[in-house]
């Protein structure tokens, strides 16, 4: 069984940009330490990805604050995370779950199980999102989230994500 780490979205506008809190800026370190302990080819990163049309779009609408528009600092991965994740895998997705990193991850699961750990931003959008879409995808496997390496938009939300996703039954570490 093969291990693999996604890293949900570790971008400055939700650390220390647009976005950011606090709770985001709080998980780096934590972030960095759990990439590390994985080979750079067992790793995925995800960046949201918007465009300049951002506050024209349904998600604009409902969430009027531009973030995330592809080649602004804002867009980048935090520098620390960036550096610790060399070669990973990084897919651009332009919503909360990533469809193409769920069919990525499929179609490696259908040449060797595998077993997921998320970490990341916001654990009540984009984590919640992708960790769901993957147990869609895939149920058989085991999908875990470290919730001390995720950090939602409020504490509250962050733990309505947590009980969400272990209802789901998706394994929460450190909770």
């Amino acid at each position: 069984m093969r291990k693999i780490l996604v890293v949900i979205d570790m971008q400055k506008d939700f650390i220390d940009g647009a976005l950011g809190t606090e709770q985001a800026q709080a998980i780096v370190s934590r972030v960095v330490s759990k990439i590390r302990e994985y080979p750079a080819e067992h790793v995925y990163a995800t960046r949201d990805t918007h465009q300049e049309n951002y506050l024209e779009t349904a998600e604009g609408r409902h969430l009027p604050v531009v973030h995330c528009v592809e080649g602004t600092p804002g867009w980048e991965l935090h520098p620390e995370v960036a550096a610790a994740l060399g070669s990973a895998m990084i897919v651009n997705k332009p919503t909360f779950g990533s469809i193409v990193l769920a069919d990525l991850l499929q179609e490696e699961n259908d040449r060797e199980e595998l077993e997921i750990e998320l970490v990341g931003l916001c654990t009540d959008i984009c984590v919640v999102s992708n960790a769901l879409l993957l147990k869609a995808a895939m149920p058989e496997i085991r999908i875990c989230v470290d919730a001390s390496c995720c950090a939602g938009v409020t504490p509250e939300s962050h733990e309505a994500a947590l009980v969400t996703m272990k209802m789901c039954q998706i394994v929460l570490d450190n909770h």
